[in-house]
């Protein structure tokens, strides 16, 4: 596996980016006869195709031929969905719509984008890298940083005036339009100007974009729709019976009681947890569309999902902690099509038994001890998954006979020693 710097990886976002923003921009002018910027942002830049390129770069390089086509499209449709939904929250905009595409999801993605997102992966890992990093090595280190940290200046000032300009359209100037009557009268036209201007820059590059309107709770009701409130309670509710689970099935299958968890603190598997929040975003807009899609869905989400968690991990603890070598139809020890199968059954019970019943359940809470204990729980679970990573990371150094030099490290070696950790995660195995 090539390991990238932060800095190439940097790089290589701003050169996906910026490729990205030519595609489109060539498309778009071509189908609309005229020049269409077509980032969401002012600058040359298409943020999905940069983080797209990223993921698939740090996470797929052990893979070939058709899962490597295969598994670049999975992700990178999961990141232009994603992306569809943010803008529409963030800027109350549908910018794209495949509603009239065979073969669509929500409107956001379609079958024949996956393939070209699917087609730009494979060529990214193929090509692209090792071309474009060979040229970014042959550039002063120093004079790359700076780049770099310039582009990321104007990129964050870009996508914050840009949200700025759009959500607000003058109305902070009431605040103090009183006191400041005429420089806020000034200020008003300058700033209705500016916004005038991006917003026809949007409407030109995206012709078929429409404003909606903001989804509204329902008054009284805690964790109404699928908001922060609600996903908190499937991530711990999730990681929980992930656990349970897997340590019944562990029982089962080899009969013995193995831990599953994937924390320090409480029987929490954060694996099913983040599973089944990504399933009920993802999903659960599309659960009138029948047990055999959702399955099928669920299937291939599921099983690029637990590829990703296996290289993740991998490359951020040094440690293996599921192989499935020995199971047939398995890719690289890392997923098999047994378990693939059952994620997407486990997506059909959770979205169209399930979830129906847990967020009714949920939503009977009342709202203001709700939010105590969702926060609570919030809290509770970043600081157990924030102390588990270090205790990882410290467990990995140990095995590197690298001595505690600080007051932290000592720390983690008194409680969470090798007897403990091994005790957390009898499966898990230290590779270089």
């Amino acid at each position: 596996m090539v390991t990238y710097s932060v800095t190439e990886l940097c790089a290589l976002f701003f050169i996906y980016g910026f490729a990205g923003w030519i595609l489109e921009t060539v498309y778009a002018t071509i189908r609309h006869r005229s020049f269409s910027n077509r980032g969401i942002i002012n600058g040359p830049f298409c943020v999905t195709y940069g983080v797209g390129a990223i993921l698939v770069t740090v996470t797929l390089q052990e893979l070939t031929g058709v899962w490597l086509f295969v598994f670049s499209m999975i992700y990178t449709t999961v990141v232009e969905w994603v992306g569809g939904h943010l803008s529409e929250r963030l800027l109350h905009r549908r910018l794209w719509n495949y509603e009239n595409v065979r073969g669509n999801v929500d409107g956001y993605i379609c079958l024949p984008a996956s393939l070209l997102w699917g087609a730009l992966g494979f060529v990214i890992i193929r090509w692209g890298n090792e071309f474009f990093v060979q040229l970014i090595r042959r550039l002063p280190h120093i004079l790359t940083v700076v780049i770099l940290w310039v582009l990321l200046g104007i990129l964050a000032a870009d996508l914050l005036g840009t949200h700025f300009l759009l959500q607000q359209r003058g109305r902070h100037l009431e605040k103090w339009s009183q006191s400041n009557k005429r420089i806020a009268t000034v200020t008003a036209a300058l700033e209705k100007r500016i916004v005038d201007a991006v917003e026809k820059r949007v409407q030109r590059a995206y012709p078929q974009a429409k404003t909606m309107d903001k989804a509204a709770d329902e008054e009284g009701v805690f964790a109404a729709g699928c908001g922060f409130y609600k996903l908190v309670w499937i991530l711990v509710v999730g990681s929980l019976l992930g656990d349970l689970t897997e340590t019944l099935f562990c029982r089962v299958r080899a009969g013995v009681w193995m831990s599953r968890s994937s924390l320090v603190w409480g029987p929490f598997s954060i694996v099913w947890g983040m599973a089944m929040v990504m399933a009920t975003v993802l999903l659960y807009r599309s659960r009138n569309k029948g047990s055999f899609f959702i399955f099928s869905i669920g299937t291939f989400l599921g099983g690029a999902y637990e590829y990703l968690c296996s290289v993740i991990t991998e490359i951020a603890f040094g440690t293996v902690f599921w192989d499935y070598s020995a199971i047939p139809f398995n890719l690289g020890g890392r997923i098999n099509l047994l378990y693939c199968f059952f994620w997407g059954l486990a997506s059909v019970v959770w979205i169209q038994i399930v979830y129906p019943v847990f967020s009714r359940l949920v939503e009977k809470i009342p709202v203001k001890p709700g939010k105590v204990i969702t926060w609570f729980l919030a809290i509770f679970m970043v600081c157990d998954m924030a102390v588990s990573a270090a205790a990882l990371v410290r467990y990995q150094e140990r095995s590197e006979q690298i001595p505690a030099t600080n007051v932290v490290q000592e720390v983690l070696d008194t409680y969470y020693g090798d007897a403990v950790m091994e005790r957390i995660y009898p499966n898990a195995i230290s590779v270089k």
